[in-house]
């Protein structure tokens, strides 16, 4: 198949390759089902990492459902990411820029599996409907204000263009026909939001949950304002995406989601929303945001409620925005030209966004800075840290980012600081209820934040990196597996390699050495002696 046309065949998927852990003793959405998931991120490396679904799952008032929910299935790890794209995960980066080269356009069908049932505005209030149809899992207990649903995807239009956007925002269950919206006054949704206002109307939304993964995906990556993410989706699936039109709203909906909730952003009013558990490792508290009032919901029969880990990094809200960025930032950087940027890699300790590492190869002279600059002013490159390697390098690896920038930089030449656009929830800008945390209506507060801007490159030629060569670490990985010792996952470094700085004899040296000659290099240098300070002949 070319893609996933559904999250059904994406759990299939995982399931088939060992990666999916199906849990049918009862669960409380409220207290157990995103504390059990996060225990992975906490306790087991990466490879380790697997998705959820809850078959069982109950809530704190001894409600039972019939819909199971979905937790991890998008990126709990980079491999369950790249089996979202049927891609090998060395290949996303390039299967994101190809994605932004090559959008295709989506189609528009008559109807879809997303409308198998329909609920309009009558039914909604009844108790058991509307928003309390689904098990929407309480994110970080003891914290959050309510249920939210962290893997929406909410659809708006601009209303001038008409063009789309999609972007994965939370939503504050507030009543059964109610959803609080929460985006930074930056974001896509709140321009369309502030349009509709000056036009004096609510503005048309659809929030879908359970998309196509593809979908899921695109709509969490930072694309210019304008470029409809439909395109870019169905540029990572080399073919267009299903859409049907709504029930109650002129928006556009996937085909085959698994569930629609339809409705207005209201324009005329704000209301409190918060505190929720963010990206950045702390709880986002109360602010004023839009109002979601519903007017329809779709969904297949039997449908899935997928939801998303976020809050303290790493999450999966901090793998697919790591994976998605890195492509987007590789296709924006070769497209103005610097053909010498081989990789981009986001650290996901920093939400997948605080510190971007770009590794570059053989660069011009003064090509370096000129990255970093570009990096500053792109609208898909955001992060608080920006540094440039060596294709030595693993721009995804910390302890290999740290060592370049211990041994190939220098503060006073190879870094400066610039001013930047406030990412919400950073604390490290302002305290905690002074100031404008980048509220709904303003585009960005009065506050100093700033980017720090590494050259981590080699400016001349270095020793030799102090590892046995590559043939000898072979033969000895062999010998590890041969006695039953663990799997090894070996990281950048693994191996010595010459780095331009390293003489004839000195090679010879370390030859002799490994054939038990050296005692020839011991004679030579017998031969080599010099007077010692204070006992040079007259």
């Amino acid at each position: 198949m070319a893609y996933y046309k559904d999250v059904r065949e994406h759990l299939a998927a995982l399931e088939t390759a060992g990666l999916l852990v199906r849990v049918d003793r009862r669960i409380n959405k409220d207290t157990e089902l995103h504390p059990l998931v996060r225990l992975q991120f906490r306790g087991l490396p990466e490879a380790e990492r697997k998705a959820f679904v809850f078959t069982n799952v109950t809530d704190v008032l001894g409600r039972q459902f019939s819909i199971p929910v979905v937790v991890g299935c998008l990126a709990a790890s980079r491999r369950i990411y790249g089996m979202g794209l049927q891609c090998d995960p060395e290949k996303i980066s390039e299967k994101w820029a190809n994605a932004r080269e090559k959008p295709i356009e989506p189609v528009l069908v008559s109807g879809g599996l997303a409308q198998e049932e329909v609920h309009m505005r009558d039914e909604l209030d009844l108790a058991g409907m509307g928003l309390e149809e689904f098990p929407i899992p309480i994110s970080t207990p003891g914290f959050d204000a309510a249920p939210y649903t962290s893997c929406s995807q909410w659809i708006t239009k601009d209303p001038e263009t008409g063009v789309r956007n999609i972007g994965t925002y939370r939503g504050m269950v507030k009543a059964r026909t109610r959803l609080g919206m929460n985006a930074g006054g930056a974001q896509h949704i709140s321009q369309h939001w502030r349009k509709w206002q000056k036009l004096g109307k609510p503005m048309p939304a659809a929030v879908v949950i359970g998309a196509p993964p593809n979908v899921s995906y695109a709509s969490v990556i930072k694309i210019p304002y304008g470029v409809d993410e439909y395109a870019v989706a169905g540029g990572l699936a080399g073919e267009p995406v299903a859409v049907v039109k709504g029930k109650t709203v002129d928006i556009e909906v996937p085909a085959n989601a698994e569930i629609v909730i339809e409705g207005f952003l209201r324009t005329d009013v704000l209301e409190p929303e918060a505190p929720f558990g963010e990206f950045t490792g702390y709880m986002d508290p109360q602010q004023w945001n839009p109002i979601f009032e519903i007017t329809c919901i779709t969904h297949r029969r039997n449908p899935v409620f997928v939801t998303m880990l976020s809050q303290f990094p790493p999450s999966e809200s901090s793998k697919i925005r790591t994976v998605g960025s890195e492509g987007n930032g590789l296709s924006y950087l070769r497209g103005r030209g610097f053909e010498c940027v081989k990789d981009v890699g986001y650290n996901e300790s920093s939400g997948g966004w605080g510190l971007c590492c770009i590794q570059v190869s053989h660069p011009k002279e003064g090509e370096v800075d000129a990255i970093l600059e570009a990096s500053t002013s792109s609208p898909v490159i955001r992060s608080k840290m920006i540094v440039v390697v060596d294709d030595d390098i693993d721009p995804r690896d910390t302890e290999s980012i740290v060592w370049a920038i211990t041994y190939r930089l220098q503060p006073h030449r190879d870094m400066k600081v610039k001013q930047m656009g406030l990412v919400s929830a950073d604390w490290s800008a302002f305290p905690p209820g002074s100031g404008d945390p980048g509220g709904f209506q303003t585009h960005e507060p009065e506050m100093r934040v700033s980017v720090m801007l590494m050259d981590a490159t080699r400016k001349w030629p270095y020793p030799p990196v102090s590892l046995p060569p590559r043939e000898i670490m072979e033969n000895v990985a062999s010998i590890w597996r041969e006695i039953g010792l663990p799997p090894l996952q070996l990281r950048t470094p693994w191996y010595g390699y010459d780095l331009g700085w390293w003489s004839e004899a000195e090679k010879k040296a370390g030859k002799l050495a490994i054939e038990g000659r050296y005692y020839e290099t011991g004679k030579r240098m017998e031969r080599e002696r010099v007077p010692a300070p204070g006992h040079e002949p007259e």
